[in-house]
């Protein structure tokens, strides 16, 4: 499980890094100097994955998509994992009122799936206007609010443990200040679990997104690939039994979801 997830997770950031090298076309381009690609083409060896319902080459949307997957991923983590474990710290260490609070706030904000927040982000970011602003940004602040009380409750925990321990006591001997022994004496010796959640909220974050793009909150195909929105666009085609359309973009949500919990694995 171990060495699949790493190929996998492998895979993903190298297509991802190196789109412009492996597709053919962009992601957005509907011709070449031969003329219009044309809708719906089978694979040939013009278009090895055939060309989508608006005549987009579906291997460029769909190597492009996983570098839109990649930033949606380290914008929500980023924006979760700093607050969560600075909050973790603070509560941790601090206790009283504050701890109270923020593990209430933490409570609260579990009942929220993060769907249903990206789809009011997108509408207040954006106007209700499909964009990169109002899709990954809309998504990856969802996602970084559902994940913050998880890095908080990790960090949290570990801070009550850390704390105790006699090389803290030590430190407040000596007269250390209290932001110094958080950060420099207990902050190292309370993230060790950090990178396994981390691994595994990749997977959500991906999600999310695409659960936008396929209810129509994500972004115009002329700002930037993602594969909710191409999978949205060929549900009509599953049926016809043009099946180059959907499966590309659906294999990709597949296996890149897949790919972090298995690197996971001890």
């Amino acid at each position: 499980m171990l060495l699949t997830g790493a190929v996998l997770t492998g895979l993903f950031v190298r297509t991802a890094l190196s789109g412009p090298l492996l597709d053919p076309h962009g992601f957005a381009q509907l011709g070449d100097s031969h003329g219009l690609f044309g809708s719906q083409q089978q694979p040939s060896g013009a278009h090895s994955l055939g060309t989508a319902v608006a005549g987009y080459d579906v291997l460029s949307r769909t190597v492009w998509g996983a570098r839109t997957a990649l930033e949606t991923i380290l914008a929500a983590l980023l924006l979760s994992v700093i607050p969560g474990t600075v909050l973790g710290l603070v509560s941790g260490y601090l206790g009283g009122r504050l701890d109270r609070l923020l593990v209430g706030l933490a409570d609260a904000l579990y009942a929220f799936p993060p769907l249903l927040p990206a789809v009011v982000m997108a509408i207040v970011i954006s106007d209700g206007q499909s964009s990169p602003a109002g899709g990954l940004g809309a998504a990856a602040a969802a996602v970084a609010v559902s994940f913050v009380p998880q890095y908080f409750r990790v960090v949290r925990a570990e801070m009550l443990r850390v704390k105790a321990e006699p090389s803290v006591d030590a430190a407040r001997v000596i007269g250390t200040g209290t932001w110094r022994i958080m950060f420099r004496h207990v902050l190292r010796n309370s993230v060790c679990t950090l990178p396994l959640i981390f691994t595994i909220n990749a997977s959500e974050a991906i999600l999310t997104p695409a659960g936008l793009g396929f209810l129509g909150f994500g972004i115009e195909p002329d700002w930037a690939a993602e594969w909710g929105y191409d999978l949205n666009r060929s549900v009509a085609d599953v049926t016809s039994g043009m099946w180059w359309t959907a499966v590309p973009p659906g294999l990709g949500i597949v296996r890149t979801v897949l790919a972090p919990p298995c690197s996971a694995r001890p």
